[in-house]
């Protein structure tokens, strides 16, 4: 009764009275506002997450092209499967060494493929590029072979202890093996170390190129003089 005149009391004169939340309506605006504080503090923790860094750089390589003139051409044909290689060396990553024994790797920049992967591409394609073979291509092909050729990739780092430059050393092993008795019929290791220009990944790059180039065109000869010596005997 007190609470009912205490209202009309008001309302004659002239006052308004503001109507009283209940209490679920106070519930939905302490919710609410826990809602926006943590959604402040969500935004806060996306700002501090750091973005997404830069792509490495890619380098790639290229095929040898020009060769002996005299090299035969070849009725046989061969497959390359893709090279051997250390865990340390089986990788897109660019190689370096400071010492004999520490193995490193350049920062932010890479190959553009597994190096053993990119070295059986940058074989198949020096072998087409000398036009004096039939057929060569990759084992899961499917081609009849006459020949296959193993590799093994054992080096393929920069240098930096034996000069004031770079040096970019490129070693592989291979074995030609006459199918479809399996019989190893030759083994070679090839070589080469090239100093780059300067001491950047540019020039050291362009160093791999010219030893890798070196290394691929005395594999190619080599593996089609021995391939033809091999399939006359037979």
């Amino acid at each position: 009764m007190t609470e009912n005149r205490d209202h009309a009391n008001a309302a004659n004169a002239g006052l308004h009275t503001a109507p009283q939340p209940d209490r679920r309506t106070t519930v939905r605006l302490l919710l609410g506002g826990f809602g926006l504080a943590n959604f402040g503090l969500l935004g806060a923790c996306t700002n501090i997450v750091p973005g997404q860094q830069p792509p490495p750089i890619l380098y790639r390589l290229t095929p040898k092209s020009t060769f002996r003139e005299d090299l035969p051409p070849v009725d046989w044909q061969v497959v390359l499967e893709p090279p051997v290689a250390n865990a340390g060396l089986n990788t897109a990553r660019i190689a370096l060494q400071r010492t004999p024994m520490r193995l490193e790797y350049y920062a932010k920049s890479s190959w553009t493929d597994r190096a053993p992967l990119m070295v059986q591409t940058l074989m198949i394609e020096s072998f087409e590029n000398s036009e004096r073979i039939i057929s060569v291509g990759r084992e899961s092909v499917g081609l009849r072979a006459d020949f296959v050729l193993k590799s093994e990739l054992r080096e393929f780092q920069a240098e930096y202890y034996d000069s004031t430059l770079p040096l970019a050393r490129v070693a592989i092993n291979v074995k030609l093996v006459r199918m479809p008795e399996r019989d190893i019929i030759g083994s070679e290791s090839f070589e080469r170390r090239v100093e780059a220009k300067a001491d950047r990944l540019d020039d050291v790059v362009e160093a791999f190129d010219q030893a890798l180039g070196k290394v691929l065109r005395q594999i190619v000869e080599w593996t089609l003089a021995a391939g033809t010596i091999a399939y006359r005997r037979t």
